[in-house]
């Protein structure tokens, strides 16, 4: 998909006003978010879902990317997860492409400077809603993924197909996962098309090729790391349509790697937060978490 532009950005001032609630009393902001667990259809919370991580390895957070308190709760769930599994947490993140990751290590290193940091690793526009999450991991040495295929490959097959893919030469395919990608068939399929308004809209399926390059990079990212760090837990961001019942990139993740264990959580902005509408969300997420529409977007 599209990177999203924002033309306000109040997620700095929403960040420093919210979070010492968040942090302080998590409760007391209870009115602005719902958490389910969607096979018992119950209420559930931040802490439960870190326990659950007792039987996985890599939690997905499929967030909305203007979505100020999806974004709180993301740092809230990064350190509580820290605190039970100290020393053993990893950040993956849609935000960075695999080409950045030694710029990456370096700033998490403090070796450079933020500026150049923003500048080199090409931050998306809206950093502000995830810088915390860069610098929590920062501070606490936390390994951090940058997880997606570099932007050039994505606008590439979008234009002339995942075959010019094997076009590349050996440093351009070491960001990729391994050639040819798989393309994923069935309800995939279905719910990119419904999204995009028909195949009318998809000359030559191209526009899919590109999606699917998207997830199978984040994806095989993710697997390259647990395969070699198979005591960590790994909390996975990206948007929520990579996610969704468990298609997309975590499909392409136990693609890579079978034996990950995979929980996933879907974030939605919606009417009905305090009132889940159960066909809607059952079968997006093995949590789901509902927000305040009427509270401020981030963009």
């Amino acid at each position: 998909m599209a990177r999203l532009t924002p033309s306000i950005k109040i997620s700095t001032f929403l960040f420093l006003i919210l979070s010492p609630l968040f942090g302080i009393c998590q409760d007391s902001l209870s009115t602005h978010y719902k958490i389910f667990n969607t096979k018992t259809q119950k209420a559930a919370s931040l802490d439960d879902i870190v326990h659950d991580m007792n039987k996985a390895n890599v939690l997905f957070f499929g967030e909305e990317h203007n979505d100020s308190t999806g974004h709180q709760l993301e740092y809230i769930l990064l350190k509580k997860m820290e605190e039970r599994y100290p020393a053993k947490i990893a950040l993956s993140m849609e935000m960075f492409e695999t080409d950045c990751q030694t710029v990456l290590n370096e700033y998490l290193a403090g070796f450079i400077r933020d500026k150049n940091f923003e500048t080199d690793a090409r931050v998306w526009p809206n950093y502000d809603d995830y810088r915390h999450l860069v610098e929590f991991a920062k501070e606490n040495k936390l390994p951090v993924i940058a997880a997606n295929a570099p932007a050039r490959y994505t606008n590439m097959v979008n234009r002339l197909g995942l075959n010019s893919l094997q076009q590349l030469d050996a440093t351009g395919k070491s960001y990729l996962p391994p050639l040819p990608i798989d393309t994923a068939t069935g309800p995939y399929l279905e719910k990119f098309d419904q999204i995009m308004g028909g195949h009318s809209a998809m000359p030559g399926m191209q526009m899919y090729q590109a999606q699917n390059l998207w997830d199978a990079t984040m994806g095989w990212s993710i697997a390259k790391f647990i395969k070699t760090n198979h005591d960590y837990k790994v909390l996975h961001r990206n948007g929520g349509f990579h996610s969704e019942e468990k298609l997309g990139t975590a499909a392409q993740l136990l693609h890579y790697y079978p034996k990950a264990k995979i929980i996933n959580i879907a974030v939605y902005s919606d009417d009905s937060f305090s009132n889940p509408d159960w066909s809607k969300f059952s079968k997006m997420g093995d949590y789901i978490i509902l927000t305040d529409p009427k509270l401020p977007k981030t963009f």
